[in-house]
């Protein structure tokens, strides 16, 4: 009896530790699932603001080249209408080129999972400082 409650002895701590093991690999693997998730919902609601900044930057423009066509066609009219045409032309373009500006440098911050590379790679470094 003694000899079978030796040999479970050393079975069942070697079997603990490697539950443990398996237990805090699941939670980094789990961690990690969780992180890009959170990450990838980030960059859809950045990827629609994107979309939207650039549906009124073209919105804009297209605005803009047409009271610029008008401004062709009714520029041998009165004075008046000439000044008003060009102020709204002026006011439009300028919109759509500071929308465009915008949405260009929004859109060079973006990095897709960067929170999870950086934890990989941390994992990485932290596995590598462990080897002899």
């Amino acid at each position: 009896m003694p000899e079978s409650h030796q040999s479970q002895g050393p079975g069942k701590g070697v079997l603990g530790i490697g539950q443990r093991l398996v237990t805090i690999i699941v939670g980094m693997v789990e961690t990690r699932v969780r992180l890009a998730v959170v990450e990838l919902e980030e960059e859809k609601a950045h990827l629609v603001q994107l979309l939207l900044m650039l549906g009124l930057t073209m919105l804009f423009a297209a605005f803009g080249l047409m009271s610029l066509m008008v401004l062709i066609i009714w520029a041998v009219d009165p004075q008046y209408r000439l000044n008003a045409m060009i102020a709204t032309t002026v006011i439009l373009l300028a919109l759509a080129l500071i929308g465009g500006i915008w949405t260009l440098r929004k859109s060079r911050r973006s990095t897709l999972l960067r929170h999870t590379r950086r934890e990989l790679e941390n994992d990485r470094a932290l596995l590598e400082d462990d080897k002899p």
